[in-house]
């Protein structure tokens, strides 16, 4: 399931709230978060788990937070010394808990000699254990700076790339998130792009309010579809200023309209329908160029089972879509809405293969082009 809209990561949660698992939610809820992430593991060891009474935290925040909507995913510190202990605990924590993303915060460690095949190792078993789970890179913002880091081993098993796009000691949260996602769009493979933004304090530094707003804005711009911030501990805390930027930033696809009183943001232009009708139509001709030439280069393409990325891989799936999967297919748009930068829309098709009646897509648009596409749909036996 795809990220959309604003996440917090939660370090520790008896920080958050005192713990209360329905007030976590129902703060999230007027915060108008989409999604909330929570460390479960750090390395081999559960993590949010009462160490005295052996009580686990994370279960009934999850169930107060998926009651509400809201999506809920596991973040885990490795450090790559016993990737295999590692990759275990991950594989059983996502699935006791139940949660519907995954996200590996790989740093410091995994830059020693050697460690590119223990990420590989880790890996295989984290992808073959959570194959229908999304998966997520959660490292440095530019890779350029610690070219030690086993990239590739990590991001070749992922679905999604989140950058830690802290700007320390610095004001210019939209010039290095440019930099970020060039840098990320450089490499391969490329993944999808949610950034990380920082809610926290380091010595005397912390992010300015405007500057939260300006790293939305830019991500927007971008037609990133989420970001996040770390973390939810020091913003219901030392820095309220920060987390009321959050929480009154209009995304636009929160679950709930949020209650929090809103402030001025940079206005976002509606959807242009024009891109989405040229694609049905593409899709009408059952030609894969067609469609292809709708989207950017390096285009990322999202589904529930895989992710591919570029034009090449792109060809290939939709030739597979309109000679094997729906031959012979009409599809057709029934509703468009979003933004210039994130467009939705809900789709239907009707094959002597199967139909679709629940086709849900959004497409991540720049310069015109389609950047990132992430579709749902579920095929019907005709």
């Amino acid at each position: 399931m795809a990220l959309e809209g604003k996440g917090m990561m939660i370090w520790n949660i008896r920080s958050c709230e005192s713990g209360n698992a329905d007030q976590i939610a129902s703060v999230a809820q007027a915060a108008g978060l989409t999604n909330v992430l929570i460390k479960v593991a750090d390395a081999a060891n559960y993590h949010n788990v009462d160490r005295n009474t052996n009580v686990d935290l994370v279960p009934p925040v999850v169930a107060a937070l998926k009651a509400k909507g809201i999506q809920v995913w596991g973040w885990h510190y490795v450090y790559g010394y016993n990737p295999t202990d590692e990759a275990n605990t991950a594989v059983k924590r996502v699935k006791d808990l139940g949660l519907q993303g995954y996200i590996i915060d790989a740093e410091s460690e995994y830059k020693l000699p050697g460690r590119e095949d223990n990420a590989r190792a880790f890996m295989n078993i984290v992808r073959s254990g959570l194959s229908n789970i999304p998966i997520a890179l959660c490292s440095y913002r530019f890779p350029s700076y610690h070219p030690q880091l086993p990239w590739q081993a990590f991001l070749e098993k992922c679905d999604y790339n989140m950058p830690q796009v802290y700007w320390e000691k610095a004001d210019n949260p939209g010039p290095q998130l440019q930099r970020s996602v060039r840098e990320f769009n450089a490499l391969t493979p490329v993944r999808p792009i949610i950034p990380t933004g920082p809610i926290y304090k380091s010595g005397d530094w912390t992010a300015k309010p405007a500057e939260i707003t300006a790293f939305m804005d830019m991500a927007k711009q971008l037609g990133l579809t989420s970001v996040n911030y770390f973390a939810w501990d020091y913003g219901r805390t030392i820095l309220t200023s920060l987390w009321n930027v959050v929480s009154s930033y209009n995304w636009g696809n929160a679950p709930t309209t949020p209650t929090t009183p809103t402030t001025p943001t940079t206005p976002t232009t509606p959807a242009d329908p024009t891109i989405v009708h040229n694609f049905i139509a593409a899709l009408n001709t059952h030609a894969a160029a067609s469609v292809v030439s709708l989207y950017n280069t390096n285009a990322a393409h999202v589904t529930a089972t895989e992710t591919i990325q570029g034009s090449e891989a792109l060809t290939a799936w939709y030739t597979k879509l309109f000679n094997q999967t729906l031959p012979n297919a009409t599809f057709k748009a029934i509703d468009i809405t979003g933004t210039s930068e994130s467009i939705k829309f809900t789709w239907q098709a009707v094959s002597p293969a199967g139909n679709i009646k629940n086709g849900a897509d959004t497409f991540g648009i720049v310069n015109g082009k389609i950047t990132y596409h992430y579709s749902f749909f579920i095929i019907t036996p005709v």
